[in-house]
């Protein structure tokens, strides 16, 4: 098979590994283009398996990233959620809602390489040892610890994905047609709000928390994007439902929600411009 087939067979996998890793689209197309370039040049026809040498240099690359990510992100102005993706046509699994992935931000670089390629992508600790550099045993404890965190973080009861649509329909709905009451009804009581702008968009510099003040917070918003003749385009986000929001053809906004045990837990939104040119 030729190099470039080969690579291309591998290529939507090593972009979900390194898109889970980084919490952006941007950066994992780069280390997916990085790995093809070591790939061209290591003679893949010698490799034993091509899949683990280029899942080997994909991890490593985002293990160097998330490294200086991490300082970048101490400074970054406001909440930082990751870039959002439409999941009906690239990324299709739980494994990529913006809840998970902010929620591994607080494992360390090795801890979300193990968890992630263990969990979500079925390698075995023999291979992850490889991979990342350490002993069996040590992976298979740095996934107990990472797999403990993401757990307590989980809601007990997962919707299934009709469940979930059928509530953001009349969630966004009850947004359409200004009904505080049936917002206030379908948000948890403990709901929160999070905006990205990045200090690049106007957004919250803190978390919203509270169902009925995010209804109102919403409700307020909507009069400002029907003033401004914003449309609304309602897609899957991060393997959730959710809109991207347009101004002039432009996407400004993509929110996503979070549901469980029948209402909205988490609304998340990102302004940041930096997150949104790959959604145009």
């Amino acid at each position: 098979m030729p190099e470039v087939d080969l690579f291309q067979e591998h290529r939507r996998r090593l972009f979900a590994v390194a898109y889970r890793m980084l919490g952006s689209a941007s950066d994992a197309e780069d280390v997916v283009q990085d790995a093809w370039l070591r790939f061209s040049a290591a003679r893949p026809s010698d490799l034993r398996s091509p899949q683990a040498y280029l899942t080997t240099i994909v991890t490593r690359l985002c293990l160097d990233r998330l490294k200086s990510a991490r300082a970048a992100r101490e400074e970054y102005i406001g909440p930082w959620l990751p870039e959002p993706v439409l999941t009906d046509s690239r990324l299709d699994d739980e494994s990529v809602s913006m809840a998970l992935l902010v929620t591994l931000e607080a494992l360390t670089p090795v801890e979300r390489a193990v968890f992630l390629l263990h969990d979500v992508f079925d390698y075995g600790y023999d291979e992850i040892a490889e991979i990342v550099g350490k002993t069996r045993e040590n992976c298979r404890q740095l996934a107990v610890r990472a797999r403990r965190h993401v757990e307590a973080r989980r809601p007990r009861f997962e919707p299934s994905r009709e469940q979930r649509e059928a509530l953001a329909a009349r969630f966004f709905e009850a947004i359409r047609d200004g009904d505080l009451d049936g917002l206030v009804e379908l948000l948890a009581e403990d709901a929160v709000a999070t905006g990205d702008g990045g200090g690049k968009a106007a957004a919250r510099r803190t978390p919203l928390h509270g169902g009925e003040k995010i209804a109102r917070f919403m409700l307020g918003l909507m009069r400002i994007a029907a003033r401004d003749r914003y449309e609304f385009d309602f897609r899957e986000v991060n393997g959730r439902p959710g809109a991207l929001i347009r101004q002039d053809g432009r996407v400004v906004s993509a929110l996503s929600l979070e549901i469980a045990d029948g209402k909205v837990t988490e609304f998340l939104s990102v302004a940041n411009p930096d997150k949104l040119g790959h959604l145009a």
